[in-house]
């Protein structure tokens, strides 16, 4: 089993022989000395100093342009019985771009895409951006209200649909003067499909872009309620492309006598292109590699090991419950799958004890896991192989070679290995800003150092535990959920007076969400009935799936908020000590009101 780690060392030459072995740090330093893709030279980005790539694409358009002869007859895009092979994928590339053109989207405009995992998301991002323009990826599980919400914020006028997404926007469309185009199961005045005939042919666009111009405007759930857009650049995401790409070479060189790789790389696609793990550290990672990249529209365990089988996919990541359920589903099948080399996780922490289950199943690939944030394009601290199976609670360490990492107290004072601080990070990987909140910037952004909001702590040898986090977000099977745009919709209901919505364990999705609740008139509404208040705004995945009641006033701390933590290990241990969450008993009522105030 491969894996990096600081305190292994690095053999170079023939197994055998007397060559020094390097340290990771030396072995980093090698590869950017010696491969001209990962030199490294320093540029001035809004004002801060950063380390960069010299010499690597300025835009995703040049990354799409410089992997021509890697791919040769290979394919790039597969979905089901569709195929492109990059000719094809850069002909319809052009056309989408020249139409994009014509219909007058310019640089800097933004053009959003509503829909699931199509093979039009990526044909359709790589043209909005090959022109200059800055895509928006809208959530697809969000209501109506979100998706307007969203749309207004970031002032996108084309936007491109599916069918549940252009049933949800086609009413409020004209009120938001959208050229609203429809996208394969679904037709409509515009269609994406009459775009794309209008131009039987073009060349590569001749725009040009900065490679600190906007790439991006993608969404991520604040502790503020409303989703927040995370405005992303072009430099910062070929920054951390290429860095997840050196990261991919570093196995080889730690252990020179593992076998090469004897198929062409092929990754399966299996979270949503709207959340930055799929998009960059899946999709865009493995165009800039080289990678036969297959597209599912929803995850099903089953029909993954059919693909992976027929494909011969080598890489798999996502969310901790989808390499679960891929693990029992090839055991039930006994299907092994050898040709997967790597099994990475993403969007939330995997459970320590699944870490030697996965690397049992599957004895021929790296298991991995890692921490990264929309905010740093998917970059930030990793960790695999062995070092992963023997610190399965680990987070990883700080991806090279382009980052730096600090953990801090609440006066900014840098904190000494084995304390617990807000971990920050600095990179010219990291984001521009929050699209229309100068505040929420100024405080997230200092001096180039991106406070992650994350509580962690480091060892001695730069391992980094996630311990905790500072933000009220609840991370469902890979879902950022705000607990106060929960608690929004739940106030909604008119019989509600208070509510506290919290993070509840959850074996399969890890996280799930909970929530306290104290009615105006005892027992005058039903759990089924807030339910359907909170999915009447927001998507089905931020819908409380635990409830609990409460007749008196919620528990607060010193400064009169509602302290969340408290009402959580109450209800928790409610749970644990065997009573119902759902039972309105006065009994189970005074029971949590009492150790809720008590904590």
């Amino acid at each position: 089993m491969s894996g990096w780690d600081n305190n292994q060392t690095v053999a170079q030459g023939a197994p055998g022989t007397d060559t020094p072995a390097l340290t990771l740090e030396q072995a980093v330093d090698r590869i950017t000395s010696t491969d001209p893709r990962f030199a490294v030279t320093e540029a001035d980005i809004r004002g801060q100093r950063y380390p960069v790539f010299a010499n690597a694409p300025a835009h995703l358009r040049e990354v799409l342009q410089s992997v021509e002869t890697v791919y040769g007859d290979r394919d790039v895009l597969v979905y089901g019985d569709e195929r492109w092979d990059y000719p094809r994928l850069v002909n319809e590339v052009n056309r989408l771009a020249r139409a994009l053109s014509e219909l007058g989207v310019r640089p800097g405009d933004r053009v959003a895409l509503a829909m699931r995992n199509y093979p039009e998301f990526p044909l359709l991002l790589l043209a909005i951006t090959a022109v200059g323009a800055v895509v928006v990826p809208m959530n697809a599980w969000w209501s109506g209200e979100e998706l307007a919400f969203a749309l207004e914020d970031c002032g996108a006028r084309v936007v491109f649909a599916d069918h549940d997404r252009y049933q949800r926007i086609e009413p409020f469309s004209k009120r938001l003067g959208l050229s609203l185009f429809a996208v394969r199961d679904v037709e409509g005045e515009h269609n994406y499909s009459d775009l794309l005939a209008r131009v039987p042919e073009a060349s590569w666009p001749t725009v040009s872009i900065d490679t600190d111009d906007d790439f991006a405007v993608l969404y991520s759930s604040g502790s503020t309620g409303r989703p927040k857009g995370v405005v992303l650049t072009h430099r910062g995401l070929v920054s951390a492309v290429y860095s997840l790409i050196m990261l991919r070479l570093l196995p080889a060189l730690m252990d020179p006598e593992q076998p090469a790789p004897t198929r062409p790389p092929c990754s399966l696609v299996v979270t949503p292109l709207f959340h930055v793990t799929a998009l960059n550290s899946n999709l865009i990672q493995g165009l800039a590699a080289g990678a036969t990249l297959n597209l599912m529209y929803k995850w099903d365990p089953e029909e993954a090991i059919r693909i992976i089988n027929a494909e011969q996919v080598t890489r798999f990541v996502g969310v901790p419950t989808q390499s679960a359920e891929l693990m029992e589903a090839a055991r039930r099948l006994n299907q092994p799958l050898p040709s997967l080399e790597f099994i990475g996780g993403g969007g939330a922490k995997r459970p320590a004890a699944q870490v030697g289950r996965l690397a049992s199943a599957f004895p021929a690939a790296s298991i991995a896991s890692g921490w990264g944030m929309t905010e740093t394009n998917a970059l930030g601290i990793i960790i695999s192989g062995d070092p992963y199976v023997e610190n399965p609670e680990a987070a990883g360490r700080l991806t090279p070679p382009l980052q730096e990492m600090r953990i801090v107290d609440e006066q900014d004072r840098p904190l000494p290995p084995g304390e617990v601080g807000e971990l920050l990070v600095r990179s010219a990987a990291n984001m521009r800003c929050y699209l229309n909140q100068p505040e929420a910037t100024a405080a997230a952004m200092r001096d180039g150092w991106l406070y992650t909001g994350d509580m962690a702590r480091a060892n001695e040898d730069g391992l980094v535990y996630i311990v905790d986090r500072k933000k009220d977000i609840i991370i469902r099977g890979g879902e950022n959920i705000a607990c106060l745009e929960v608690e929004d919709a739940l106030y909604q209901h008119p019989e509600v007076a208070e509510a506290c919505v919290f993070s509840v364990p959850d074996e399969r999705l890890g996280e799930i969400v909970g929530a306290m609740v104290v009615l105006k008139q005892e027992g005058s509404v039903d759990e089924a009935e807030l339910k359907a208040c909170v999915a009447e705004h927001l998507a089905h995945f931020k819908v409380p799936e635990r409830f609990w009641w409460q007749s008196g006033p919620l528990a607060r701390g010193a400064t009169d908020k509602i302290d969340r933590r408290a009402i959580r290990a109450a209800c928790l241990s409610m749970q644990d000590s065997g009573h119902s969450d759902t039972d309105k008993s006065d009994t189970n009522k005074s029971t949590a009101a009492t150790a809720a105030q008590g904590n």
